[in-house]
């Protein structure tokens, strides 16, 4: 395993989340999960670029991810490299625990999917290589930054989901359309612009009764409050503190579990929407069922789905969403 200390730097002392660190020695065993499905890797080759001594692998399953994983971790990999988007991310550190245990390697980011919202956050560049990646880890001055996944348990006993953001109701449709904007040839801060924009003309003109507006279905605790029992035009969570473009639905960036919570139909959606964009606040903004805040748990009970880093799942009633253990990732 790797020997060399991390070393804090003016941010803040070594165990605070979200924090800057310079990594003392370099890491000498690296493993690459590559996705050749993800946009930026569609019609490209990662043996043209993976050198020699780079554990390379091509999971075509969540059970062959499974199986390198568990491979990396018997070979000491020290240094993840994740070249995906969202969707590979969440799956890889959803398998950590069950491959890496209590001891995960640090973790290295190459955006190569539509949205790659923890790039964003983690001010990654999304032209970035494996190379760049390398020099930096081999870096006296290389970054870390510390982010916790939020962690989503079933309570069917389904193994947790771990990824950065959670959406129920209008964020479900609104990830379908995104499909659809992706389609277009939009990804990145244009796809998520122009989805937003998209799903606010829908709620605008669609009536009381409009599929967006009506909203779903479910009971909401957040930590020790009492439950709710009404339906929601929009449920969001996250742990990220940076989203793309800019917007602030959750309020000033900050560490920890964050949520947004929209009564159904949606009353005021203009003037609500274009301040919780931009990270505003108003007092009539709870009066009309418009809630955000922090939270230790979120506890949901529905049968509608839900999506978890731009994946849509299916529930299967309650669930619980929580603040899970931090990570390490290579920022620069």
């Amino acid at each position: 395993m790797l020997r060399c200390p991390c070393e804090p730097d003016r941010a803040g002392p070594a165990h605070a989340q979200g924090r800057r660190y310079v990594l003392a020695f370099p890491l000498m065993k690296v493993g690459v999960v590559h996705n050749p499905r993800s946009h930026a890797n569609m019609g490209r080759s990662a043996d043209s670029w993976a050198p020699d001594d780079v554990m390379l692998v091509r999971p075509a399953s969540l059970e062959a991810l499974t199986v390198d994983l568990t491979a990396f971790a018997a070979r000491g990999v020290e240094l993840l490299v994740i070249d995906g988007g969202d969707g590979t991310i969440r799956d890889v550190l959803s398998l950590l625990p069950n491959t890496f245990g209590d001891a995960p390697p640090l973790i290295a980011i190459l955006p190569s999917g539509k949205t790659n919202v923890l790039a964003v956050d983690l001010g990654i560049p999304s032209d970035r290589s494996l190379q760049d990646v390398l020099i930096a880890a081999r870096s006296p001055r290389a970054v870390i930054k510390h982010r916790a996944p939020l962690e989503v348990a079933w309570d069917d006993g389904r193994s947790p989901l771990r990824g950065f953001v959670f959406g129920l109701g209008a964020f479900v449709r609104g990830t379908t359309m995104s499909r659809t904007v992706n389609r277009m040839g939009a990804f990145h801060g244009l796809s998520v612009a122009l989805t937003v924009a998209g799903a606010a003309v829908g709620v605008l003109l669609g009536g009381a009764r409009d599929h967006w507006r009506a909203g779903v279905p479910l009971s909401l605790a957040i930590d020790e409050q009492p439950e709710t029992d009404q339906p929601r035009f929009l449920l969001m969570a996250t742990t990220l503190k940076r989203l793309p473009l800019g917007l602030k639905p959750f309020g000033p960036p900050r560490e920890g579990l964050k949520f947004l919570d929209v009564d159904a139909p949606p009353r005021r959606l203009l003037p609500a929407l274009a301040l919780l964009l931009g990270g505003g606040d108003a007092s009539w903004l709870p009066r009309f069922g418009y809630r955000r805040g922090d939270a230790r748990s979120v506890r949901v009970v529905t049968g509608e789905s839900f999506v978890v880093d731009g994946e849509v799942y299916d529930s299967s009633g309650g669930m619980t969403v929580e603040l899970g253990a931090p990570l390490r990732f290579l920022a620069s």
